[in-house]
């Protein structure tokens, strides 16, 4: 089982209560692991409203997870 960092910003960090976390995942994609911590964490984004980074560099939903992958989802901003 793959341990993987996870980052998050914004309303996900509100959400997740914290802004980092260390994480053994069975899940073998950023869209499964998604799904898991939307139920886990209650994220009220949908997968689709969020973009992904694997290791620095945005990344389709379905990329596969490896041990020691640092994967951030990125929730829709606005500015001004």
């Amino acid at each position: 089982m793959p341990r993987v960092t996870l980052r998050y910003f914004a309303i996900l960090r509100d959400q997740a209560g914290c802004s980092s976390e260390e994480l053994d995942t069975a899940c073998a994609s950023p869209a499964e692991l998604y799904a898991k911590l939307a139920d886990t964490r209650g994220f009220t984004l949908r997968a689709d409203q969020c973009r992904v980074a694997v290791n620095g560099e945005f990344a389709p939903m379905s990329t596969t997870l490896k041990e020691g992958d640092e994967v951030v989802f990125i929730p829709p901003v606005a500015g001004g």
